[in-house]
């Protein structure tokens, strides 16, 4: 009877230790609540000094601290770490700030990143500068990338759509006013549509113009024509539509100009002011402009087009260079972009302050997203694996760079919501000759969008 109860606690035993593991691996979330979060927390309460001191990060005590335990004790006066704050639980990790000892720089705690994630039991360790002398290092304690859950609360607004989620478990809010401009850089089936999808639904609730250029016939953003205020499908088209852009970024700075009392011959590139200095009323609806697979127009098989392809690049660099004062920005999506485009593609590149880059086919396409703003990131784009679509490395001209990952998002539940918000589409009678025409979707009796399948031949 004894062996039978030992084989049967031992087999329970087994089981547990089991489900333990598949829940690790199978719901990390599940397992951080309620197993790995409690261990991480004791791991850092009871080894907190020993840990910093391991890590080079104590300092003397005060002069006047030594002599106190001096004199109060026989001890020997040991260093001090940073004074800790409260431990805060996340539904992915931990927080805790640090106040720092004179002599301390943040730099200092991130360099010790990957020994603190060794030692308390988590998958990685994010330093943040909250203010002068103190930092918040957030514990993540499973992979947040895996399995994208974009958080609750996001700190969104006008022109301000979170659309993918970092991979210290904070959500990337993309800020046109902070970034005008943008290249968005991936190989085929690297996700680089999924985000591109995932930004225009965000804005298509916002009272912003919306203006596509789709070269490859319309595949890509013609889903979401009935939210759309202009869309070019070939180059004709966009050879058409680029001169009214750049018009009607012309008229908006003589609007600036004439509000300012400045006089209509000073150049537009001494005008420091921008839209947002108008009154609400007489304020103009600002412009996001979605280029999908760039390398299009600059892309000529007959000499005969060269003459059409320089005019459209010159156009798209003055809106790079002018657009943002005008509430003009660019969202430039690729594969490649680099100087054998050709005459005037570097210049474009230098204008698009922030950098995407999803899975490239190899270095040389992640340099051209990265290596001129962040090339540590280089290698960091390189190794995004073919199995993680929506992987990416995001970057800006500060240098700083992070990975972060887009949820999904299908395309019918795309279209749908540019159908639901099309209202919101703001009148810009320049661009009414380029209006796409979205299609009615048929509704059956139910109630219930039916969509036709194709005929078999």
């Amino acid at each position: 009877m004894t062996d039978l109860v030992t084989w049967a606690e031992l087999g329970g035993s087994l089981a547990a230790i089991g489900g333990v593991a598949y829940a690790r691996h199978a719901h990390p979330a599940a397992y951080w609540s309620t197993i790995g979060l409690p261990i991480s927390a004791a791991r850092l309460l009871a080894s907190y000094t020993s840990t910093m001191d391991a890590c080079g990060l104590t300092v003397e005590p005060p002069r006047w601290r030594a002599l106190a335990i001096r004199a109060t004790t026989r001890r020997e006066v040991r260093p001090v770490p940073p004074r800790r704050g409260l431990i805060r639980p996340t539904s992915t990790g931990l927080r805790v700030r640090l106040r720092l000892a004179p002599g301390q720089e943040p730099a200092d705690v991130a360099a010790s990143a990957e020994r603190l994630r060794h030692a308390w039991g988590v998958h990685a360790v994010y330093v943040r500068d909250i203010k002068p002398g103190v930092v918040e290092l957030r514990l993540v304690g499973f992979d947040v990338l895996r399995e994208v859950r974009m958080p609750r609360r996001t700190a969104g607004g006008h022109l301000r759509v979170p659309v993918a989620l970092r991979e210290d478990a904070t959500a990337f809010v993309r800020d046109y006013r902070a970034v005008p401009h943008e290249l968005v850089l991936g190989a085929t089936l690297s996700g680089k549509s999924m985000y591109l999808r995932n930004l225009l639904t965000k804005l298509a609730a916002q009272p912003v113009v919306l203006v596509g250029i789709d070269c490859k016939r319309g595949v890509e953003l013609a889903p979401f024509a009935a939210r759309f205020s202009a869309l070019a499908t070939d180059p004709d088209q966009a050879a058409e539509l680029l001169p009214v852009l750049v018009k009607e970024m012309e008229d908006r700075y003589d609007l600036i100009k004439a509000r300012q009392g400045i006089a209509p011959g000073i150049p537009e590139e001494e005008i420091t002011s921008d839209i947002w200095g108008l009154p609400e009323n007489e304020r103009p609806a600002p412009i996001v402009v979605f280029i999908d697979e760039v390398a299009e127009l600059f892309l000529v098989s007959a000499r005969k087009e060269e003459e059409r392809r320089d005019e459209m690049v010159t156009q798209l660099i003055r809106l790079a260079q002018l657009g943002r004062a005008a509430g003009i920005y660019l969202e430039v999506c690729g594969q490649r972009f680099g100087a054998e485009l050709g005459k005037g593609a570097t210049m474009l590149r230098a204008q698009l302050t922030g950098r995407v880059c999803h899975r490239v086919n190899d270095e040389a396409s992640a340099k051209m997203a990265l290596g001129d703003i962040a090339p540590e990131a280089v290698y960091a784009a390189c190794a995004i694996a073919a199995e993680l679509p929506g992987l990416a490395v995001v970057g800006d001209t500060s240098g700083g760079w992070s990975r972060i990952r887009t949820p999904y998002l299908s395309l019918t539940e795309a279209a749908a919501t540019c159908r639901e918000t099309a209202h919101l589409a703001p009148d810009v009678p320049a661009l009414m000759p380029f209006r796409p025409y979205a299609p009615p979707v048929p509704v059956d009796g139910s109630g219930l969008v039916t969509v036709p399948l194709p005929v078999a031949e």
